[in-house]
């Protein structure tokens, strides 16, 4: 899977619309995000695994936690990722439940998956198990595999395999 264009509305620290073409870092498969500490180096992860699996890419954020302070409360929160894999483009959408200050929900959570046949799956669930289906994996392997969040690169480095999450 390699990561092609990324949009986040209201994620995160990011309170407007803020888009990464990522395309731009080239083919080659490996990315190093650097910043100062509190720069959105894990928004990133996060909206990338929340795009995919609809969950943050780390254990202590939920996708209720995802929407940024700062943003203006009409402006919706929400991630887009267009991605390739295999050769084939695939852009997914979500965004979480909105809740009123009664905490209700007032906008149920929404997810869309576009094909590369132009073919697009909806519901939340069923949009994580397609990707789940295409990319082989699922969130905590995507984790383990694909991000390496700041601090764990050391622990990456001295796992035992028995340690690493099967199918």
């Amino acid at each position: 899977m390699r990561p092609i264009r990324l949009t986040m509305t209201a994620f995160g620290p990011y309170a407007g619309r803020t888009e990464l073409e990522l395309d731009q870092l080239g083919t080659a498969g490996l990315y190093l995000i650097t910043g100062d500490t509190g720069a959105g180096k894990t928004t990133i992860f996060d909206a990338v695994t929340y795009a995919l699996f609809g969950e943050a890419s780390g254990d202590s954020r939920t996708p209720d936690m995802l929407r940024s302070k700062y943003a203006e409360p009409e402006t919706p929160t929400g991630v887009e990722l267009t991605f390739d894999h295999a050769g084939r483009h695939y852009t997914v959408k979500r965004s979480p439940a909105k809740r009123g200050s009664d905490r209700f929900v007032k906008k149920p959570a929404e997810a869309t998956l576009q094909l590369p046949d132009g073919s697009i799956v909806t519901r939340q669930r069923d949009v994580t198990e397609k990707i789940q289906e295409i990319l082989g994996i699922n969130r905590e392997q995507f984790s383990q595999i694909a991000m390496i969040a700041q601090g764990q690169f050391r622990q990456l480095l001295q796992a035992d395999t028995k340690n690493c999450s099967a199918g």
